[in-house]
């Protein structure tokens, strides 16, 4: 048998299976309980939200031969034959590579024929913004006026691009960033079913870079597995990743507002050495000081679940030690440094000189030291 990658053994087949999208999804049931079916469906967000998912679940639902409301069955020939990509009556295409207007032509010249298998015959567009302005053309008419057994479902990561007169004609479904929570859920569960080892922590690292993006994070997670062996850890993810682990970059935090010049010469030495990302370290830092700022402002009502009962205690104590205005000031600073890093002659010269300016800020605004309860014993920030 051959294998599967984990986005496509675990891509959802019907719409409660679908990770983040609860509004859109209530919206598409109802669309089949009430019986008030769009004849185009125009999807679009950023990518890995479930566009093309939700996509072959309406061209399953459509055609479904015992469906029951919003609910296909998936044993009839129909629904088997669409989650195998065989059904005849569903025409898939990928706009990126067929963008001429011949193209398209080519596409539409059947449509006015009747379904070979099923009750409906489904065009599924997918990237329908690489579409050229005549292909556009060519498709308004029919999303305009289509035959009365012809449905229209597109996709699109960029809907700017997407003619107006297009999206007019279509039931618009905007797919928001899938939550972090959301996406750990998933992952832990899929790796559950897998028979995966996995750390806990390392799932909420996934979560965070994948940035909204499931297909990200289980890209990111298949390639943790084939590295680990078979066990996802911490360590594994940020070594992939190249980012900072969180205590590390609490300690860096602590030396530079402590001006501890010592620490400061080793820390840098020492990432130089790790194969650190040297743009993850300012976001990581800016994550932190965030935190700080929170936990400052809300205290003990602060929600800090990405980060392990340890971390959230020197979290607090930074919090109760060091100013807002100087939390506010250096984040600000980083926030110019990552802007001015392209302009740097090169990425490792332009974080130490953000990371300089902030022993600066420290120097004007930070009062007292901050006790070294959270140090870096023997320069080591392992």
């Amino acid at each position: 048998m051959k294998y599967q990658v984990l986005a496509r053994k675990w891509r959802p087949q019907n719409l409660d299976q679908i990770a983040g999208q609860k509004n859109i999804i209530q919206a598409i049931k109802n669309s089949f309980i009430l019986n008030r079916i769009h004849h185009a469906w125009l999807l679009y967000g950023m990518r890995g939200t479930g566009k093309t998912s939700i996509a072959r679940i309406l061209a399953k639902i459509l055609n479904c031969k015992n469906k029951n409301n919003e609910i296909a069955c998936r044993i009839c020939t129909n629904c088997k034959n669409i989650e195998k990509g065989t059904f005849l009556d569903l025409i898939e295409v990928d706009a990126a590579s067929r963008t001429k207007v011949e193209d398209m032509k080519d596409l539409l010249k059947n449509i006015q024929y009747l379904p070979i298998e099923g009750q409906l015959k489904i065009y599924l567009i997918d990237e329908v913004h690489m579409l050229s302005r005549h292909s556009f053309n060519a498709l308004l008419n029919y999303i305009e006026e289509p035959p009365i057994h012809v449905k229209f479902i597109l996709a699109t990561t960029n809907i700017e691009k997407v003619p107006k007169t297009i999206i007019s004609r279509c039931l618009q479904l905007n797919l928001k960033p899938i939550k972090e929570l959301e996406i750990i859920d998933k992952i832990k569960y899929i790796l559950k079913k897998e028979k995966i080892n996995f750390e806990e922590h390392a799932i909420k690292y996934i979560a965070r870079v994948s940035e909204g993006s499931l297909r990200d994070a289980l890209s990111l997670t298949e390639h943790a597995i084939l590295i680990g062996k078979g066990m996802i850890s911490v360590q594994l993810i940020l070594v992939i990743t190249g980012s900072l682990h969180d205590h590390q970059s609490i300690k860096i935090i602590t030396a530079l507002l402590n001006n501890h010049t010592v620490s400061i010469t080793y820390i840098f030495k020492k990432i130089n050495q790790l194969n650190i990302e040297w743009d993850q370290i300012l976001l990581n830092i800016l994550r932190i000081l965030h935190q700080i700022a929170m936990i400052q402002s809300f205290q003990s009502t602060w929600d800090n679940y990405e980060f392990s009962k340890t971390n959230h205690n020197q979290l607090i104590y930074l919090a109760k030690s060091i100013s807002p205005l100087l939390i506010h000031k250096s984040y600000q600073e980083l926030l110019l440094g990552r802007k001015e890093l392209p302009f740097a002659p090169n990425s490792k010269i332009g974080v130490e000189m953000s990371l300089l300016r902030l022993i600066n800020i420290a120097k004007k605004y930070n009062k007292t030291k901050i006790k070294q309860n959270i140090e870096i014993k023997n320069n080591n920030i392992k």
